[in-house]
């Protein structure tokens, strides 16, 4: 029987490594996906993609009468489930055989024998596979009692149906048994469709051993050694790894021989997986369940035996049994660690959201379904990729996996990497003792901060932005406030730039996982700790548990600026860690802050120390602000009247509430203007065909003028009698509605020496003089040569047209 194309029925990185191991053999792959996958690469990288239905999985991956009308759509001669969802489901393999189709897995009566797990212990039991003392499925409550006193406490209550951890309880006496019985009857068929369950006698320092056979449904198998699955939290394997440490050869050939008799008895057909506990005291193994379909640990008995199991089963679906020609042995050590996207620190609470960033190690194998850009959905599970290493010995593997997750790096939303560092750094897992239970008793050493509230606008921000991409329509972001972002690092005893957090009028409230030095600088606010108020531009002290509330600006600016000694830990994108709300991207996942969000923190230079920041550097704030500017790009003759220069620079002018980090409204007099139209650039006066802005430049639209922010446009089609010099641009970010502005016109050179004063004010925070040099108002244009206008657009740009 051969096929040409092949469906996968299947999401995530399985379903990448299955289309790799379909293009490897010359085959034709088809991917399913859901409206939640779209961005999912197993979708880029397969031949043909068919979109199956919404998110939810009923609705979808799990509904057969769509997988089936989409095999049949794209001529698919073969359908691999992969693990999870359909794959250990006879009725569905059934169904494709009778569609023609091959399933590329057990037979149906294989799923069937090994699918419940009572019916399971009965085949090991006829074929001499050590068992645990337990029980039959158990007809209620008062029969459990009396067989788990006839097997003695504790014991396991299991679900038959079902895996991953869901449906067992360990009950250490008759009270826990009898408050858990029901609920985990509940789980059973609510996620399994099957109520029943079992007693199984519970190994307290137990290991979870498996060995993987392949078998070719004519009495063949292939036994491909054994995994080690200890690692365990709440019965759901993290870290994986083969050959199994601290084992006799007469164990390994005893786990190895059952798993083999087990196959044999039904003539088991492609890839399954023989479970056992190890007790580790005892030494002694018995039968856990077999599970009828390939395991997620997989790629570390590939490394190992130096075969590709997915191969081999789309090779046997095809008829070639060729494999069951030579023996395989192992060689080397592998280990496999299951990144997920859920946070430790909150019980293992899954996270959804943009990653922004994703970053491997090329030197190790890499199973995932993402990359930069893709949004995690929360409707499955929150695996998001595998991290395979493989060395000469154990120690070789384990120093590789510890590398190789040093140099993993996942940003956007919370993952377990920093659990899994930890866990390959401790003790337990460096010498291979590992028991199911050890990872409850580790305890997550969590970091960062978690955001308890968002308050109104709270954004990432670094100083000097995202400079370079102007000229593309990227705008620079960063701080509004430039002056106060660079106190605040400095406070901390951070480099200027590092990234920090901008609030706008409301702050967030922050619950620390570690300890840390922050500082707040900027628009003053009511900040407590603890309940305890907290001094603006001085480093303060936060121990691990506390929270810190960032409450509103009082009556002076709009913008605080909060800093933590090292930095928050956001990866940078086109050069900046400043977040681009309305691109979507930079800062932490593109967006403000929102409640559960996570900051992680950079560690800090030992070499640079926390400082009080001088009253006398502190920016000044007010309610009647002058803010300086220079001439241009456009001013009188040809767009406004001397008259309108004059009364621009004369006139007081009030903040408009409808202001943002795109740009500052004002409230003031109207131009009279130079024309009485745009000409061909529209009906107003202010229109012109689109020009490039500079940042600070005020754009009349129409009649208001507009203080262009960080975040504004790069090109519009509206005049802009002057611009806000560098020096000056600060002040933007903290004026407040109801505020009032003058501008005053500067010289270059004025300006010029404002940036440099400031900037030595803020490195040696020693105040500096600076001088003013106001001068009347002066022609915007700097000169015209060659049908070329030359225009002066503050002290950092020319508008050249």
């Amino acid at each position: 029987m051969g096929f040409q194309t092949l469906l996968v029925a299947n999401r995530g990185e399985i379903a990448c490594r299955i289309i790799r191991a379909a293009k490897a053999l010359g085959l034709r792959s088809v991917a399913l996906y859901s409206e939640a996958d779209v961005q999912s690469l197993h979708v880029l990288h397969a031949d043909e993609a068919i979109a199956i239905g919404p998110a939810a999985a009923a609705q979808s991956y799990l509904d057969v009468d769509k997988v089936l009308a989409a095999a049949k759509a794209s001529g698919a001669g073969a359908v691999h489930p992969g693990y999870g969802f359909l794959s250990e489901n006879p009725e569905f393999a059934e169904r494709c055989e009778a569609a023609g189709l091959a399933f590329v897995g057990p037979r149906p009566e294989h799923i069937r024998a090994f699918g419940l797990k009572h019916e399971a212990r009965r085949i090991a039991k006829e074929n001499g596979v050590p068992l645990l003392p337990g029980t039959e499925l158990l007809s209620d409550l008062d029969t459990a009692l009396h067989e788990a006193t006839r097997i003695g406490y504790p014991v396991m209550l299991k679900s038959t149906a079902g895996g991953g951890g869901i449906g067992m309880a360990v009950c250490n006496d008759a009270a826990e048994l009898s408050a858990r019985y029901a609920s985990v009857q509940r789980l059973a068929k609510g996620n399994f469709s099957h109520s029943g369950v079992f007693l199984e006698k519970f190994v307290a320092r137990a290991r979870h051993i498996e060995v993987q056979i392949f078998g070719d449904g004519a009495g063949r198998i292939l036994c491909l050694g054994e995994r080690d699955c200890s690692s365990q939290r709440r019965n759901q394997k993290v870290i994986e790894e083969t050959p199994a440490p601290h084992l006799s050869d007469a164990q390994r050939v005893a786990l190895r021989e059952a798993a083999t008799k087990l196959g044999k008895a039904v003539n088991y057909r492609s890839a399954g997986t023989v479970e056992y506990v190890f007790d580790a005291d005892s030494g002694e193994f018995y039968f856990l369940e077999v599970n009828t379909r390939l395991q997620v640990e997989h790629c570390v008995t590939e490394e190992v035996f130096g075969v590709d199991l997915l191969g081999f089963m789309l090779r046997l679906a095809q008829g070639d049994s060729s494999m069951f020609d030579r023996e395989y042995t192992p060689k080397g050590h592998a280990i496999q660690a299951r990144i997920y996207a859920e946070d430790p620190a909150r019980n293992y609470q899954p996270c959804s959201g943009l990653l922004t960033e994703v970053r491997f190690p090329t030197d190790a194998r890499i199973e995932t379904w993402v990359e930069a850009g893709v949004e995690v959905s929360a409707n499955y599970d929150p695996m998001i990729a595998k991290l395979i290493v493989y060395g000469e010995d154990r120690e070789d593997a384990v120093a590789k996996l510890k590398t190789a997750l040093d140099a993993t790096r996942i940003g956007g939303i919370e993952t377990n990497l920093d659990f899994l560092r930890q866990i390959a750094s401790s003790h337990s897992f460096d010498c291979g003792r590992m028991i199911t239970r050890s990872l409850a008793e580790l305890s997550v050493a969590a970091r960062g901060m978690e955001v308890l509230e968002a308050g109104t606008q709270t954004t990432v921000q670094d100083y000097p932005g995202r400079l370079g991409y102007w000229d593309v329509g990227i705008p620079p972001s960063g701080p509004m406030d430039s002056i106060s972002l660079r106190l605040a690092n400095r406070a901390v005893g951070n480099d200027e730039g590092a990234p920090a957090l901008e609030i706008t009028v409301a702050g967030p409230t922050l619950r620390f996982r570690s300890a840390a030095i922050v500082a707040l600088t900027g628009a003053p606010v009511a900040a407590l700790l603890d309940g305890a108020p907290v001094e603006m531009f001085v480093p303060v002290q936060v121990d691990a548990g506390q929270t810190l509330k960032v409450g509103l600006a009082t009556d002076l600016g709009t913008r605080t600026y909060l800093a933590v000694r090292g930095g928050f830990d956001i990866p940078a994108y086109l050069g900046s860690c400043s977040t681009f709300t309305l691109g979507g991207f930079g800062g932490h996942g593109g967006r403000a802050l929102r409640t559960g969000d996570v900051l992680h923190v950079r560690p800090a230079d030992a070499s640079t120390l926390p400082t009080r920041i001088p009253e006398q550097v502190r920016p000044a704030m007010t309610h009647q602000w002058q803010i300086g500017v220079l001439i241009g790009p456009h001013a009188a003759p040809d767009f406004f009247t001397d008259e309108d220069i004059q009364v621009f620079f004369g006139s007081e002018y009030t903040v408009h509430h409808n202001s943002a980090r795109t740009g500052v409204r004002l409230i003031g007099p109207k131009p009279n203007w130079a024309r009485a139209d745009g000409g061909e650039a529209g009906l107003h006066p202010s229109n012109i065909h689109d020009n490039a802005y500079a940042i600070g430049t005020v754009d009349f639209t129409g009649d208001m003028p507009i203080i262009l922010g960080p975040d504004g446009p790069s090109l519009g089609g509206f005049v802009c009698p002057a611009t806000v010099i560098e020096g000056e641009l600060w002040k933007i970010g903290q004026l407040r509605p109801g505020d009032s502005v003058r501008f005053v016109a500067l010289d270059a050179d004025t300006a010029a020496a404002r940036k440099v004063e400031q900037d030595r004010q803020i490195a040696t925070l020693k105040p500096q003089k600076l001088h003013d040099s106001i001068v009347p108002p002066q022609p915007a244009v700097i000169a015209r040569a060659n049908h070329v206008t030359y225009r002066q657009a503050g002290d950092r740009y020319l508008l050249v047209e």
